[in-house]
């Protein structure tokens, strides 16, 4: 999951709780490994899913505001002009003991839109780095 570095050592700092997201997981995932986007552009840690909610946007600010290190202003800009929002609530966080590339230690060509399912191999090659 493609995540801003910010928010990305919030949640290995223990301080976010909570992912914001405009569609929900697939309901058989349980881990989601953190790429944190520019300018770390690096695979940094994983969670587990502890779970989702999926509601408006209103009821989801309303439910998890405080878990979430994100500005009111700014989460509702994330989703202008969407009905539902999804949070996913964070687990045990793992973090890394040194960064991974995406392409040379994952083989994955480009970082994900904003998430995508990693192969069992490839997952194995992260739980290996932590």
């Amino acid at each position: 999951m493609s995540i801003h570095p910010r928010y990305a050592w919030a949640i290995l700092e223990g301080r976010k709780t909570v992912e914001f997201r405009k569609r929900r997981l697939a309901d058989d995932v349980t881990h989601v490994v953190i790429y944190s986007t520019v300018p770390d552009r690096a695979v940094v840690g994983y969670f587990t899913v502890e779970g989702q909610e999926t509601s408006t946007p209103a009821s989801l600010w309303g439910q998890f505001h405080d878990r979430g290190v994100i500005d009111e202003s700014d989460f509702f800009a994330y989703y202008a002009g969407r009905d539902r929002a999804t949070g996913i609530r964070v687990g045990a966080v793992t973090r890394l003991r040194r960064p991974l590339s995406l392409i040379l230690d994952l083989g994955v060509p480009h970082p994900p839109q904003s998430f995508q399912y990693l192969p069992s191999d490839r997952f194995a090659k992260v739980l290996a780095a932590a």
